[in-house]
Parts: structure tokens; C-alpha cells; sequence
């Protein structure tokens, strides 16, 4: 069963959309502030957090920040701003994924549902051992099957759009995939973002795995064409 947090102050909204996701037989807690967002993150994980941007006590990019801080959970933003910087400012604090309001809670529940499948959620057991694998280049390791990834045995933090890229790309060495294709594969093609979604994560991923971002060891950009993971 899916465990699913919702963070908003507006307890219509949250009352809505709980009582349909329980119609998908998915768990459901609430929360009406950030601060009690945080705190019921930090009790018990998540497979998908449908965080609102305007919060009470704290915003929810700070929430994120601060989920982020201990815990890689899929986060979901839920923003009333059209600002295209809003979104891409979520997605720079850590969120997986941003929903504009007004929304049509068939959307939400899709993106849950397709977030959960990018992360194993669903994957049977068979499906699991056959992926059950771990993947090593220099010092990075990457566990597959676990989603953890290491640089010289001390295990990085990243998120789970952070991770799917970087499985994409370490899986097909030396592959060029152009940021659209990127964007397409990692994201879905109904998502919403533009390009400039996949340069902000993997902006992120190489300051978590690059010794110098500036001049990477392992994912490489072919300018004018995407990026690729140098075996």
C-alpha cells in the first residue's frame, strides 16, 4: 500500500484529495503547516509527499530543503503560481515534480502512480532481482536495486529524478541523450517542465558526485548536443 503525505493549509483541498487517494486503497496522513510537515516526514517514510508552496511556520520550499536534508521521498509540489521560476525554484530545493493549481485530481493521482513506478514501488519480485545489480565506474558506485548511490564508499544524497538520471546515464556509457530526450524518458512526456529542468538536475547531480563540477569526471556535456556519462 502506497504511504502518501499531503501538506496544505487548506483543508478542503487536503479533505478532497485524501478522500481520493483512499479510493486507490493509498495511505494517507495530513498535515496543514511545514513544520508539522517536517516533523512527520522525519517519523516515517514516504513514498510520495504532495507538498503545497504556500505554507504556514514554513514555506514549502523549505519543507523540501529540509526533507531533503534527511531523506530522498518523492516530493510533489503543489503551486497556484503560473511563474516558471516558482517551478524551477522547487525542483533547485529537491522536488521531484510540480502540480499547478487549480488541478484535476485524476492528474495528481497519475503523477503519483508514475513517480511510484520510476521509483520500484510496484515492481514485482521477479522484477527486483533481475535489476538487483550493482553498477561501479571509478570511485562512484551504484546500487540498482537498493537506488543508492556511493563516491569512494560514502553514500551520496540524491533525489529521485537526480538518481534516475544518473542510472540512465551510468547504464549507456558514453550514449549522448539530448535534454529533450532526457526530459521525455526521466520525466514522462505528458510532464509539464522544459528543458531547463534536466540542466538544473544535472547541475545538482554533479555537485553531489563531481570532485570539481566545473570540469566533471563523469557526466560529460556534448555541447550543443545533451549529455553523457563517460565510462
Amino acid at each position: 500500500m502506497a504511504k502518501v503525505l499531503v501538506v496544505d493549509d487548506e483543508k478542503m483541498i487536503v479533505k478532497g484529495i485524501r478522500f481520493s487517494l483512499l479510493q486507490d486503497q493509498m495511505e494517507v496522513d495530513c498535515a496543514y503547516d511545514g513544520e508539522e510537515a517536517v516533523e512527520m516526514a522525519k517519523k516515517k517514510e514516504y513514498d510520495v509527499v504532495l507538498l503545497d508552496v504556500m505554507l504556514p511556520k514554513l514555506d514549502g520550499f523549505e519543507v523540501c530543503q529540509q526533507i531533503r536534508e534527511f531523506s530522498n521521498m518523492p516530493i510533489i509540489m503543489l503551486t497556484a503560481k503560473g511563474d516558471d521560476m516558482d517551478k524551477i525554484l522547487g525542483l533547485e530545493y529537491g522536488a521531484d515534480d510540480y502540480i499547478t493549481k487549480p488541478f484535476n485530481i485524476l492528474e495528481v493521482k497519475a503523477r503519483i502512480k508514475a513517480i511510484m513506478r520510476r521509483s520500484g514501488h510496484n515492481k514485482t519480485v521477479k522484477e527486483k532481482e533481475e535489476e538487483s545489480k550493482i553498477v561501479t565506474a571509478g570511485d562512484l558506485k551504484l546500487d540498482t536495486e537498493g537506488r543508492r548511490v556511493f563516491i569512494a564508499g560514502k553514500e551520496i544524497n540524491v533525489t529521485a529524478k537526480e538518481f534516475d538520471l544518473l542510472e540512465l546515464l551510468i547504464l549507456n556509457p558514453n550514449k549522448v541523450y539530448s535534454r529533450e530526450n532526457l526530459l521525455n524518458i526521466v520525466w514522462g512526456y505528458e510532464y509539464p517542465g522544459d528543458v531547463r529542468t534536466v540542466d538544473v538536475h544535472i547541475r545538482r547531480l554533479r555537485e553531489k558526485i563531481e570532485t570539481n563540477p566545473s570540469e566533471p569526471k563523469y557526466v560529460h556535456t556534448k555541447w550543443g548536443v545533451g549529455y553523457y556519462f563517460k565510462n
